[in-house]
């Protein structure tokens, strides 16, 4: 077979006709290539900046590291980058020059043509949020349209945190969210997260609200960790009474909020130390209601609650139901059953009760104790106290401050002065001091029983422990002493009874 020479006609795509599509110099891999060598005299430029105190420009017009990102991307005949942008801006904030950062953001608005991505805003606006720069924030989320970005909820929720920081800023929510309808950002549920759970950290609990009944309005459902944050935020104010907060439970119930055991256990706490006792009783039944079975913790607020409104037909009642239910009462639940017994009265009973406690294997304490010392001294059974505070001590159980001065106090009540004088130098010893008033009607009563000896050493004793008497103590010292100088102790009595 003869083959024809080579001509003009010959196959294309030999190797010695073959032409290339396009040049060499515009192909992508080499576009991409001299950006990353254009970001790596960027970043070489940083560290000389970092390392030189003050940089010299290349461009007097524009800031160091802007005048060096364009020309370094103008070497490599390549546009900047919004990556290059956002590196040289993280820059910036990095090392706090931002009296450089506003030319850099003109430049990327008037001259640029890409679109920038929204990402970097939001890096922007969280950086000023975080240096106390709310003002430059929310003009930087204004402007953001205007570099070709189209915002989004996560910029506008980003702005929103920042504003509900303080409550000097509050008043700018309204504008920003008017403001995001004509920027076209559509509102999510997870904006109206946003601003709750800002509210509730400052303790706006009432705006809280106000935003989940919108939330409800525009047809989100009731989300159920919003719903426990406004009421574990309800129940911490201080200046919301338990009426109020009694409504906005109702209402979140009637809008299908499920409250759990840690909800529930929050409502009773709050009503109880408001002193709502049956209220909190009612949040009780309602918790048994859901189906859900209260813990030892919620039936022990309850029975406190009751016990401090007086509602002492309620004690037996909840105590039975505590062991109905199988609950096991601790020693705190213990003593709130002893004090309503004590408040009754019914002494003898709340002493039977710390016998079953030991026999259950359920110590009492020292809070235990007190409170029968203090119902025993109330009825004049200073026999029995003397007798409960032995078997404190045969128990291991320390007596602190409030069980000597309930003793003391007793002693004094019942006119035992000179056993409360032996009392008193023994808590003297340990450095427990009495109730200044105590101590006065112990020195009123040894002068009016001629025993001013007595009480002028016991007042030296006291004040060498660095104990101040009152002035009823100097008062009736000065005008029982059996000085001549009656005239002058008297005007210095009434001195001390002004102060």
């Amino acid at each position: 077979m003869v083959r024809h020479p080579l001509s003009k006609t010959a196959n294309k795509y030999l190797r010695k006709f073959k032409k290339w599509p396009h040049s060499p110099y515009k192909t992508s891999w080499h576009h991409n290539f001299g950006e990353q060598q254009a970001m790596q005299i960027l970043k070489q430029a940083t560290i000389e900046m970092d390392s030189s105190q003050q940089p010299q420009r290349h461009n007097l017009q524009y800031p160091f590291l802007l005048s060096t990102l364009l020309d370094s991307f103008k070497g490599y005949s390549c546009d900047p980058t919004p990556k290059a942008y956002y590196f040289v801006i993280k820059t910036l904030t990095d090392s706090f020059q931002l009296h450089d950062i506003p030319p850099i953001l003109d430049h990327l608005e008037q001259v640029e043509k890409f679109e920038t991505p929204e990402f970097i805003f939001v890096y922007l606006i969280r950086f000023y949020g975080n240096v106390d720069r709310v003002q430059d924030a929310v003009h930087l989320f204004f402007r953001i349209p205007r570099f070709r970005c189209t915002p989004t909820v996560c910029s506008l929720n980003l702005i929103l945190s920042l504003l509900c920081r303080k409550k000097e800023c509050l008043k700018m929510v309204p504008q920003i969210l008017l403001k995001s309808q004509h920027m076209n950002i559509r509102i999510e549920e997870s904006t109206f997260q946003v601003l709750i759970k800002a509210l509730c950290r400052i303790k706006r609990v009432d705006y809280a609200i106000k935003i989940l009944n919108c939330m409800i309005e525009d047809g989100y459902g009731l989300d159920s960790t919003i719903c426990s944050l406004i009421i574990s935020s309800l129940c911490e104010q201080k200046d919301l009474t338990s009426v109020e907060a009694l409504v906005v439970w109702g209402e979140m119930r009637k809008l299908g909020f499920c409250p759990s055991v840690m909800e529930y256990t929050n409502m009773i706490r709050f009503l109880v130390k408001e002193g709502r006792g049956m209220d909190a009783l009612d949040i009780l039944n309602q918790m048994k209601e859901g189906g859900i079975k209260p813990d030892i913790v919620c039936y022990t607020m309850v029975l406190s609650g009751t016990v401090a409104e007086g509602k002492y037909e309620k004690l037996d009642e909840l105590f039975d139901e505590i062991l109905i239910f199988g609950l096991i009462p601790d020693v705190y639940t213990y003593n709130v059953y002893i004090n309503g017994l004590c408040k009754q009265n019914n002494v003898d009973e709340a002493l039977k009760i710390v016998a079953y406690m030991d026999e259950l294997g359920c110590k009492p304490n020292v809070v235990t104790y007190n409170t029968l010392l203090v119902a025993l001294c109330l009825v004049g059974e200073l026999s029995k106290a003397r007798g409960l505070m032995k078997e404190m001590g045969l128990k291991g159980v320390e007596l602190n401050l409030h069980t000597y001065r309930i003793m003391l106090d007793g002693l004094v009540g019942k006119g035992e002065i000179s056993e409360a004088c032996i009392f008193l130098e023994e808590m003297l010893e340990k450095c427990f001091y009495p109730r200044s008033s105590t101590f006065d009607n112990i020195i009123f009563q040894l002068c009016q029983k001629g025993l001013i000896n007595e009480a002028m050493e016991l007042t030296k004793k006291t004040v060498a422990k660095s104990f101040a008497p009152g002035a009823s103590t100097w008062e009736a010292l000065l005008l029982n002493s059996g000085s001549e100088l009656r005239y002058s102790d008297t005007i210095f009595s009434g001195l001390l009874s002004t102060n």
